[in-house]
């Protein structure tokens, strides 16, 4: 019995060593890009430093200075904005495009590869072609419909224009995971509530959105996230915040108060800080509300 045990704990503790050791590699990713950096920004919002010069300690002044300033309001208010515009109709249209691609109509494998192509591209590209389109003397919206619209230097349209590129450029990744999230669904649970009686609106609405559940959370959540974090192609279409600052979403306005104008490292470390505490709570407040209406379960 003792030699047993001895063995018992000789292999436990030879699994441990095993599995620190496959975990060594995750967690020195984990430490080196995530932690660290958020550490280093946390020391710099403590900082005034224009990357030339000798950082000096201010301590809490950067904050005091950015939660005071009217222009990282405007910021916010826009990303706000840009947010509640783009991910409704975002969601929307993918879940809409997703049903009609998963109907098996002629030519559906042509149309998911297209709709997946803006996704892949790289948005700043996207950003300038898009800048090109929208022009408005030459632009080719503007040709083609005949008419001279100032869509990116008008305050009035400048950030329905920008919301609307992105939303073109992101539906197809919001349809390809609705598109997984209905293969997903038995086609059992289907054919029973058909056999009940439900029409297809019924089956759509109390079979298939109720499943679709944990795909709505990870579709919202990353969703949400990007659209806090867009820069490239609203800095592409409209630079140094847009006409009147109409598109001085935050990532912009970082950005702009670290590298250009100001140069002040320690204000952009406090405003990066500030859309990281955003971005946890908003996903905590997703995740507590679809805990209970969801269900893993699509037995």
């Amino acid at each position: 019995m003792p030699n047993s045990r001895a063995q018992r704990s000789s292999r436990s503790l030879r699994h441990a060593r095993l599995a620190s050791l496959l975990l060594a590699p995750s967690l020195f990713g984990l430490s080196a890009f995530l932690l660290l950096p958020i550490l280093v920004v946390i020391w710099l919002s403590l900082n005034r430093w224009d990357l030339l010069g000798p950082m000096r300690f201010v301590g809490l002044a950067n904050y005091a200075d950015v939660l005071t300033d009217p222009t990282f309001g405007n910021s916010m208010w826009r990303t706000v904005i840009f947010v509640v515009s783009v991910i409704p109709l975002q969601s929307a249209l993918g879940l809409f495009m997703a049903v009609l691609l998963t109907r098996g109509l002629p030519a559906s494998g042509l149309f998911r590869v297209i709709y997946v192509i803006p996704w892949i591209c790289a948005p700043l590209a996207l950003g300038v072609v898009w800048k090109w389109i929208l022009a408005p003397h030459d632009g080719a919206l503007n040709n083609l419909l005949g008419v001279s619209v100032e869509w990116l230097s008008n305050p009035a349209l400048a950030m329905p224009a920008v919301a609307g590129v992105t939303i073109w450029s992101q539906v197809g990744y919001t349809t390809l995971f609705f598109m997984a999230g209905l293969a997903g669904i038995p086609d059992q649970l289907v054919e029973a509530a058909q056999l009940d009686g439900a029409d297809g609106w019924q089956v759509f609405w109390q079979i298939k959105v109720p499943l679709l559940g944990p795909t709505l959370f990870f579709v919202l959540v990353t969703g949400v996230i990007s659209a806090f974090q867009a820069f490239d192609q609203i800095y592409a279409l409209t630079p140094n915040g847009g006409p009147q600052g109409t598109t001085d979403v935050i990532a912009s306005r970082i950005y702009l108060e670290a590298f250009q104008g100001g140069f002040n490292l320690g204000r952009a470390s406090v405003m990066a800080l500030v859309l990281f505490v955003i971005l946890v709570v908003v996903t905590v407040v997703q995740q507590r509300f679809f805990a209970e209406r969801i269900t893993y379960d699509l037995t």
